[in-house]
């Protein structure tokens, strides 16, 4: 047997940013501070700063292996403490700041965090809980000397004092790629969130993954504004396909808000953004009342849940930014699909092309996928069948920390996404639903999420979300729940009528509800369960 006389070179995430600092030492990293201002810095700065944090963590007392907690927002701080934290061979664990407590003390205690890093902002929400968390050694706030605050977190320091403390004149820790370096919990709809644990060699090969041309399709001539939080799944990747490409990187620190997003977008020049539907919505309200464009802006990327076809189109149509509709999870690190063309479709009519855009797209390089019916068997990709949405690949989590959740690969190493999908002849990937939501009428499953988006686009609505309600005859059958737009009163005629001939008949929902606000969950997503639990027992015009 022939082996490839290759070097042995680890794939280990220390190896980007060193990338970054050498070949692309000027770019920029903007962050609007969490303080007001906005600040500047470079790779090559951040490079010396994140060696002298992994130098103050070990005078901490953090070694290889232990987990350091962030809970922060996007900034120059947050960025260069997770290579600091990675470089001495520590897994970074973020931490979701708009988890409930309870849920908040069970994770930093599960993952036994030794030290939690913190925005001054999130202060209140760790003095509520520090005395539950044991294993915590000490609190660093992200600021400087002059912005600490006063507070009554024990062992609390000031990140910039440790900072300045050191002299940078550190090697980065040697660790095997396969070792942990990341970690990040899954949003718990049911039972306790579960731990997804990235390894170094996961996060690389998913980081080269994730820049592809036909993914983010990071360059070094881009400026790259991730608005979807670090948090949430290493900010989609963007925290590795960036430097690896020598973007500049803009941060929004804490201010989510359409003319904030506005404002950095236009004065930083900002080429390729990522974010949820709901800040686009925000974005392209403010954009409406005020009149502005978006000159610099080729791409946007939109994800966590799915985009509805109004807000494709306008971006498209009136902005002429191209949209990227992503899919992905936690356990897939995050990134799983994207909607780029193929070959011919930018031929296509406008309308056939948001035909395509409105899926979730087609597996990047590295993640295997197929759908299959209740009992496993493989069904056709005939954008028809919708089944069970299954993937695999080498930055696909294998299992939860600690075992949660038990065996989670069936025998062949497939992962179970617990979403359920069409796959269409192309391989473009749609989402019609959680396989915990969809609806169950008359032994046919019906797409909420498809329902969803078409409420959404009448222009009376602001959010819609679609349950299955209990009727004697057909076992299921949808409400509409619907938020009005501000100012509006649509009335149930009106959106059934909206959406006739637009879906099957038998897929139109059986009445339509209003109300003052729809619950969401900790990233972002419908709370389905809190609503199914709103309606228990509601009773549909149709079960009379």
């Amino acid at each position: 047997m022939m082996r490839g006389l290759m070097q042995e070179w680890p794939l280990v995430v220390t190896s980007v940013i060193d990338h970054a600092a050498q070949w692309h030492g000027e770019r920029e990293m903007v962050t609007r501070t969490v303080e007001g201002p906005i600040h500047r810095t470079n790779y090559a700065e951040l490079h010396l700063r994140a060696r002298k944090f992994a130098q103050a963590l070990q005078r901490l007392g953090v070694g290889k292996g232990e987990v350091v907690g962030t809970m922060a927002w996007n900034g120059f701080r947050h960025f260069e403490a997770w290579y600091a934290i990675m470089g001495i061979g520590a897994v970074c664990h973020t931490l979701n700041p708009r988890l409930f407590a309870e849920q908040l003390v069970y994770i930093i205690n599960h993952a036994e965090d030794r030290v939690v890093l913190l925005d001054t902002t999130f202060v209140p929400i760790l003095e509520a809980i520090s005395d539950q968390l044991p294993n915590v050694k000490a609190y660093v706030l992200l600021t400087d000397r002059e912005n600490m605050p006063e507070t009554k977190l024990p062992n609390s320091l000031c990140y910039e004092d440790l900072v300045e403390a050191e002299d940078g004149n550190f090697s980065w820790v040697a660790v095997d790629e396969r070792d942990a370096c990341g970690l990040c919990y899954t949003s718990g709809t049911t039972g306790n969130p579960k731990g997804v644990v990235y390894s170094h060699r996961s996060n690389v090969i998913h980081g080269l993954a994730a820049a592809g041309a036909d993914a983010i399709g990071a360059r070094s001539t881009d400026n790259i504004l991730p608005v979807v939080p670090m948090f949430h799944a290493n900010a989609w990747a963007l925290v590795f396909a960036a430097p690896m490409a020598g973007a500049k990187m803009v941060m929004p620190g804490a201010k989510l808000d359409g003319e904030s997003i506005y404002e950095l977008l236009d004065s930083e020049k900002v080429s390729i953004t990522a974010a949820v539907p709901t800040v686009w919505l925000m974005l392209l309200q403010y954009l409406e009342k005020s009149g502005a464009k978006l000159p610099h802006l080729n791409r946007v990327v939109i994800g966590g849940s799915a985009v509805p076809r109004v807000m494709l189109e306008t971006f498209e149509r009136d902005y002429d930014v191209e949209v990227v509709h992503a899919w992905g999870m936690t356990e897939l690190s995050p990134v799983g699909t994207l909607a780029s063309f193929k070959s011919g479709m930018e031929d296509l009519s406008f309308d056939q092309q948001m035909d395509v855009k409105v899926k979730q797209g087609r597996p990047i390089y590295t993640v295997e996928m197929k759908i299959t019916d209740d009992d496993g068997n493989e069904l056709l990709h005939d954008g028809e069948a919708f089944g069970h949405l299954m993937v695999r690949g080498p930055a696909i989590a294998s299992a939860y920390l600690k075992g949660e959740g038990g065996k989670v690969l069936d025998d062949d190493g497939w992962f179970d996404t617990g979403d359920v999908a069409t796959l269409d002849p192309l391989g473009f990937m749609q989402i019609t639903d959680r396989a915990k939501d969809v609806i169950k009428s008359g032994g046919e499953w019906i797409s909420s999420i498809e329902i969803e988006n078409l409420a959404v686009g009448h222009p009376k609505v602001a959010e819609a979300a679609v349950i299955g309600v209990a009727h004697p005859k057909w076992d299921e059958r949808p409400l509409l729940i619907v938020l009005p737009a501000e100012g509006e009163k649509p009335t149930k005629e009106e959106i059934l009528e909206f959406m006739e001939d637009k879906i099957a008949k038998w897929w139109m929902p059986d009445d339509v509800t209003f109300v003052d606000e729809i619950p969401h969950t900790a990233t972002g997503k419908i709370q389905k369960l809190a609503l199914r639990k709103q309606f228990e027992g509601y009773e549909l015009p149709t079960a009379k």
